[in-house]
């Protein structure tokens, strides 16, 4: 039950984009089409599930053991996170050139998205299990994919609606992204945290 909760919490309640302000680059740069804000949020997805685990082991295997946690963390975090991005990325250029070619600079950003080092950083602040930081690694994936991809959808939607000019842009999809961020806000009474 209490997996279950850290999972519900991580999709709705503490969702990293709209509660937590993470990920904030990709999830405006990529949502203008549903399916690549779907797919990038899959790309993610397995990047912080992979990373919550890695880091995990990285963090209790080899930086609290030898004391290093301190001075080496993030540049540990960082390096699992950028070699997991370039699986990634290698993989999707193999399987999938077109949907590669749609992400285009938004694929390798992932490495650089605030989001999955927070992940890594507060599952280690939290000093969660193997099993734990992985379903916290999976929730937060998956509170992004349904961030992204419901802006993606509102995006498309707004693109043909009648708009005021000083709003057409940027600050409808800012707009948007508050509005976003206040509704999912109706979530945090639902786990008691």
């Amino acid at each position: 039950m209490e997996l279950l909760l850290l999972f519900i919490s991580q999709v709705l309640v503490n969702n990293f984009v709209l509660a937590r302000f993470l990920g904030i680059c990709p999830f405006l740069g990529v949502s203008k089409r549903t399916e690549v804000a779907f797919s990038m949020g899959l790309a993610t997805t397995f990047v912080m599930t992979l990373s919550a685990i890695a880091t995990w082991l990285v963090q209790n295997f080899i930086l609290i053991p030898f004391g290093m946690q301190r001075f080496l963390q993030y540049v540990a975090f960082i390096l699992i996170i950028a070699s997991l991005v370039q699986f990634v990325e290698m993989f999707l250029k193999k399987t999938s050139p077109t949907l590669y070619q749609s992400l285009g600079i938004f694929l390798p950003l992932i490495t650089t998205n605030c989001a999955i080092l927070g992940l890594a950083l507060l599952a280690a602040l939290n000093e969660y299990s193997l099993i734990q930081s992985t379903i916290f690694g999976f929730g937060a994936g998956v509170g992004f994919t349904l961030a992204i991809t419901a802006m993606a959808g509102i995006r498309e939607h707004i693109e043909f609606s009648d708009i005021p000019a000083a709003f057409k842009g940027v600050p409808i999809t800012l707009v948007t992204a508050a509005i976003m961020a206040m509704a999912f806000l109706g979530f945090s009474g639902l786990i008691p945290m």
